[in-house]
């Protein structure tokens, strides 16, 4: 190995560790946007909303430590897919970021409705969301496929309890009209979620992208087949 080749290397550990740690500072807000809702803590739902800022800046510094070895290294095939990756990742992980703000700002406004809010089990579908996010950035982090369809799979867990859950919601203010503005609010709360859910998948498929070179949209059928959709597009030059 080259000193140039190491000293790449070591680059690309650095954007690697950079990604995950804007990954699990993500997480958290998600986490705790959620816990603000559950608990009714203005404060902690304010602290997220404070906290984009922070997102923000991790994106830009991201990227541009991605367009310097660009500019400089001229990277060819896998680790050129790699920092693509990393580039489109940051983007999926900034609206992750954007949706627990949103979240935030729900619990804000909700914080006079528990009862609209035990409705349904936010929680869980939030635990849900996280793990797929985390799965996903290991899978880029591990190199593992498997685990990278993995969470395409868990995207359709998420995908049935969105369903269900958003069924429950319409039906109690069928019964409750009274309750319509915060039950919106709390449908809103659930589309964030699902929305997460979605930019965790978006990950998932770039891993499947660096380890492969084929950009693919993955879809899971009723029997647990991953089925690769039509408008692949093969890259070619591992």
């Amino acid at each position: 190995m080259t000193v140039v080749r190491h000293a790449f290397d070591e680059e690309l550990q650095l954007l690697q560790n950079e990604l995950l740690e804007m990954g699990s500072f993500v997480e958290q807000m998600l986490d705790q946007a959620v816990q603000s809702l559950c608990h009714r803590d203005e404060e902690l739902a304010k602290e997220i909303v404070r906290r984009d800022d922070e997102v923000d800046e991790m994106d830009v510094n991201i990227e541009m430590h991605c367009l310097r070895l660009l500019a400089l290294q001229q990277p060819m095939a896998r680790d050129l897919r790699l920092i693509g990756t990393v580039l489109k990742t940051i983007t999926d992980l900034e609206r992750i970021g954007d949706h627990s703000v949103d979240i935030a700002k729900a619990a804000i406004a909700l914080k006079d409705y528990p009862h609209v809010i035990s409705l349904v089990d936010v929680p869980l579908m939030k635990r849900k969301v996280c793990n797929m996010i985390r799965s996903g950035l290991e899978s880029f982090t591990q190199h593992n496929i498997e685990l990278a369809y993995d969470v395409c799979a868990m995207d359709n867990e998420v995908d049935k309890l969105y369903r269900r859950m958003r069924r429950a919601i319409l039906a109690a203010t069928q019964m409750n009209p009274e309750n319509l503005e915060a039950a919106s609010t709390i449908l809103l709360v659930l589309y964030y979620l699902e929305r997460c859910a979605d930019h965790a998948v978006n990950v998932a498929e770039r891993v499947v992208f660096v380890e492969t070179g084929v950009l693919r949209q993955l879809a899971v059928s009723h029997r647990g087949e991953y089925i690769p959709e039509e408008n692949n597009t093969e890259i070619t030059g591992r």
